[in-house]
Formats: structure tokens, sequence, C-alpha cells
């Protein structure tokens, strides 16, 4: 039966995938079969500092092991660069992008945003940044489960940086003209990537695409109130009985009764996930959720 839904889970392999990983996973793989749609798989592998060696086999084994398997081939971002100088060619030539020479310090003595210091200033590419120019920034977008997000308006009415002074993409140029290729309807992420959207919808309008619907899942917090991250340590996933964990995941995102379900297969666990998937019932707070943790990592060996 065709689908118009086409969603995506795109993790950077800076780390193998832990328990919040887990929940952005599922969540937007849930959305996607839901709707009977697509779930593409990309791997954001364009910032070589900050990937660690063997991660991004590993992530692709991990999301296997917990039985969420995605539709079509793996994307790549390192073998995306064609694309995104395209891009960058594209709004360069028509005047929709600028030179910037300034450094770090300079911005944070003024505050920490932008100024707009070179947008006149016809500097060249040597030694600098590409920055978007914003004439019409976005301030506020609907997230379709939290409804109407107003933004930061410093923020959201930067001239945001698209192509790196090392020479890398921004990851919100990446992002962006990825989504685009892979068809994605409905971006199903952290609610840590909340304040880059208004950004994101900036650049599809800029390049006249059509934008994705935006839905942000809360996040798992450490007893100390921080994300569960890779830069924090998180625990990796996991590799005996995925059951357990997945039920866990299931339970964070308000999901169904679970009484019962660890007697399942995990075929059928996320069979029936997909069947009872209640957008409504996700919460929309962050958790502070240290004893399900604790319940679903004293699972099986690591």
């Amino acid at each position: 039966m065709p689908t118009s839904y086409i969603g995506r889970f795109a993790p950077s392999p800076s780390g193998e995938l832990h328990f919040g990983s887990l929940i952005a996973a599922l969540g937007s793989y849930l959305q996607a079969r839901a709707h009977h749609g697509f779930w593409r798989l990309r791997i954001e592998d364009i910032d070589p500092p900050r990937e660690v060696a063997g991660a991004a086999r590993t992530i692709l084994h991990q999301l296997e092991h917990y039985g969420l398997h995605w539709d079509g081939d793996v994307v790549w971002q390192s073998q995306r660069h064609e694309a995104y100088r395209a891009a960058l060619a594209w709004l360069r030539e028509r005047h929709q992008s600028y030179y910037c020479t300034c450094t770090r310090r300079r911005i944070q003595q003024i505050g920490g945003y932008y100024d707009g210091h070179c947008r006149d200033k016809q500097a060249g590419p040597a030694n600098a940044a590409v920055r978007l120019r914003q004439d019409d920034p976005v301030y506020h977008f609907t997230d379709q489960l939290r409804g109407d997000i107003v933004a930061d308006a410093a923020l959201a009415g930067e001239d945001f940086i698209i192509h790196r002074r090392d020479n890398l993409f921004a990851y919100n140029l990446a992002v962006v003209v990825d989504d685009h290729f892979q068809g994605i309807t409905e971006v199903v992420r952290g609610a840590d990537l909340i304040a880059p959207t208004v950004r994101q919808i900036s650049l599809f309008q800029q390049f006249n695409w059509p934008v994705p619907a935006y839905l942000h899942l809360p996040l798992v917090l450490t007893r100390d109130g921080n994300k569960l991250s890779k830069q924090n340590h998180a625990p990796a996933l996991p590799t005996g009985d995925a059951r357990p964990v997945l039920i866990q995941a299931l339970h964070f995102l308000g999901q169904a009764e679970l009484v019962g379900w660890q007697d399942y297969s995990l075929d059928t666990i996320l069979e029936r996930a997909i069947t009872q998937w209640n957008m409504a019932k996700i919460p929309y707070l962050d958790i502070t959720d240290a004893d399900t943790l604790t319940s679903a990592f004293s699972n099986g060996p690591h």
C-alpha cells in the first residue's frame, strides 16, 4: 500500500547508542510504522574529530539487536559532500550566504550571538566560515507533541554558520539537505534539538523545499538533571535480552499496558507497540528516570 509518510533516525557515531538514543529511535520507528510509512536510517558522520572508531557499525548492530529494522540503504553523510557543496553554491549564487571571518572570541565579547558584522564586507573564503543570510527568520513552529514553540529571538534571527572555518559542513546545512534528499515528511527526535529547528525550517524555506513536520520526544535525565548522553558517559545499551529494555522504553514513552509483555518475542512486542501506538500518551516533560534505567540495565551482559 503506498504511503506518504517517511520518518528517519539519524545518529552521530560519537559513541554507542544508550537508553536515551533508544527512546529517539523507538519513537521515530513507531511513529513511522503506525502511519504505514517508511523508516530511514542516516549516519551523521560529518564531524571526524567527534567520531569514535567503530561506533557507526556498532550502532547498526544495536538497532538490529533491538528489532528496529530500517527501510532502504543507510545514508552516510560522509558520502554526501558533493550534495552539500552544491547546496552551498546555490545559496552563494543567489546572495543568500556570505563569508565571515569573525572569531568565536569576538562573538562571545558581544554577547554570544552574531551581529552580521561581515554581511557587507565581501570577505573572501580564506580562513572564513560561510553564514546564511537571514532576511526572513523563522521565530516559531508547531511541534506535533508540544504545540506552538516560540524560539529565542536572538538565536532565530542570527545569520548562522552553514560551512565551518575548518572546512567541515555545518550540522544545520547537512541535516536539511539530507532530510530533503530522503523525502522526510516528519522528523521525530529528542527535545534537545528543539532550538535549532527554526534554523532548519529557515533553510528549507530558502531552498524552496517542503518543510517536514516536527515532533520532539522527552529526554531521559540523570539523577543530577543532566541529559543522558554520550558526552556524559551514558552506558551503552545492553547486548543481552533486548525485551526488558525495549519494554522500559515503551513505558517511558507512555505506551500501553505492558503487563506480561516480557513473555512475548521481540517481534511480537514491536508489532503490539505499533498497533497500540498513541502519540497523545507521550509525555512532553523530560523525565529523571533513574529507577527505570537501573531496572533496564540490570538485564544481561553489557
